[in-house]
């Protein structure tokens, strides 16, 4: 074990105290709260993060209060490490307090232990065991506070649009080991049309969903129909009868929005069910589109645009909500194409499928893929880093969820999930084991050396 490992194995303890103080920190968006960007909790986080380093004997910076870091070292390049002090709410099912940052059997559990800020301490610790150990930095290194990374990224948009430095190189130690080379493209769309009711068929209400990036588990439709109507029997539907008519019910399963093939539509398979009763007009039109053109395929096949590559897998395509309520109904997508891919390739056709139906765009956002080929300097930097402390020569991987390493240039998302570890993330007992706390600690600077002096 080198002499960094060791100093850095010898500040357990250490690592696990100051990781305390971030825990306890209630470090959740209040975009009312006080004036400040982001909220009090989050800006007091950012001023305890401070607080720690200047304990440590690092200069702190502040950017108005939407980001800050510190940083060692001297010359003309910086190199960057991209942590956030944000993080979701603790919503229900805890066993200890979220925000107490309580040690069981060598974890610590409580809010942000693994998403981000245990991940900040552990850089914190590895700047400094480099600093005092006097090992030499060819570029400076810049440790970013980020304090927005879970609802938007604003505050790396804030950096970039007020001068902050651009690194020549860096890492995010917010996605997963041996590193995250490629991010697929994200869109996130929602259509809309009107309906005009037709015929003794017309479907009063669908809604179903949550949100466009979650395969919905359940939908429900209410239909008024002619009495003595004939309901077909159907797998996975259901049938209540109502006054005037029926309510159907489909259900599915769950599933990420970067994975919508792991589960089961419940949007998809109810439009493929009411497709088969008479109705007509309007009501006829909007669900043979979505059954025809939608329905439970998770690819995008059915509108033209089902991309794929070698290197990141398919396109993939989620139906995500559905609110059919009167005159008007609004669908939201989530789908995402692979890295080799651009917007273009698939987002035109999306759009002119529905508008050739008679829909509308209503909201369009992209987050554009992200893709640095293994042969590049920065993705061998770091994967040396990473096979030379573990001894895994597993591959990089691509990805079709999205990391902050999108937030500024010249960044991949590294550590600090190691394969096989649970992922806590945004969950119930979210915790990190202090071993690999100081195992992190110890591949980031190791990472640190190598992208300052290489």
């Amino acid at each position: 074990m080198s002499e960094l490992d060791l100093r850095l194995a010898g500040q357990r303890d250490a690592m696990a105290q100051t990781l305390r103080r971030l825990v306890r920190i209630r470090s959740v968006e209040d975009l009312g709260g006080g004036g400040k960007p982001f909220g009090e909790g989050v800006h007091a986080c950012l001023m305890e993060a401070f607080a720690i380093c200047h304990e440590m004997g690092f200069e702190t910076f502040d950017l108005d209060e939407h980001v800050g870091w510190c940083e060692f070292g001297t010359g003309e390049e910086m190199i960057a490490v991209l942590g956030h002090l944000d993080v979701v709410p603790e919503a229900d099912g805890w066993d200890v307090p979220p925000y107490e940052g309580r040690v069981v059997n060598g974890r610590m559990i409580g809010r942000g232990t693994i998403d981000d800020k245990g991940p900040v301490v552990a850089s914190l610790y590895a700047l400094k065991a480099i600093r005092d150990l006097g090992l030499p930095l060819k570029r400076r290194v810049r440790i970013l506070f980020g304090l927005n990374e879970e609802t938007g990224a604003a505050d790396m948009k804030y950096y970039l649009a007020h001068g902050g430095e651009v690194p020549v190189m860096g890492f995010t130690p917010d996605g997963e080991y041996p590193l995250i080379n490629g991010e697929k493209g994200i869109l996130n769309e929602s259509y809309r049309r009107t309906v005009t009711a037709k015929g003794p068929w017309q479907v009063e209400s669908f809604v179903g969903g949550v949100a466009g990036n979650v395969t919905p588990d359940r939908a429900v439709a209410r239909v008024l129909c002619p009495e003595g109507a004939v309901w077909p029997q159907a797998e996975k539907i259901t049938l209540t009868p109502l006054a005037g008519g029926m309510q159907v019910e489909a259900a599915g399963v769950s599933a990420h929005g970067s994975h919508p093939e792991t589960g089961e539509n419940a949007i998809g398979r109810l439009a493929l069910y009411l497709k088969q009763l008479p109705f007509e007009g309007d009501c006829r039109r909007v669900l043979d589109f979505l059954a025809d053109r939608i329905g439970m395929d998770s690819f995008g096949q059915n509108l033209g645009c089902a991309l794929k590559d070698e290197i990141s897998g398919p396109l993939t395509f989620n139906m995500g909500v559905i609110h059919w309520q009167g005159g008007t109904v609004q669908v939201k997508l989530n789908y995402r194409y692979p890295v080799t891919f651009t917007e273009k390739d698939c987002q035109p056709l999306v759009q002119a499928a529905f508008e050739k139906a008679g829909w509308s765009l209503a909201c369009h956002l992209h987050k554009p893929r992200l893709y640095v080929p293994e042969s590049e300097k920065l993705v061998q930097s770091l994967l040396k880093v990473y096979r030379a402390a573990t001894g895994d020569n597993a591959p990089p991987k691509c990805i079709g969820g999205g990391t902050y390493a999108k937030a500024i240039p010249n960044i991949l998302a590294f550590g600090p999930l190691f394969e096989g570890d649970e992922v806590l993330e945004h969950k119930p007992n979210e915790s990190i084991s202090l071993d690999r706390l100081v195992q992190n600690a110890q591949i980031i600077a190791a990472a640190m050396l190598e992208l300052a002096n290489n």
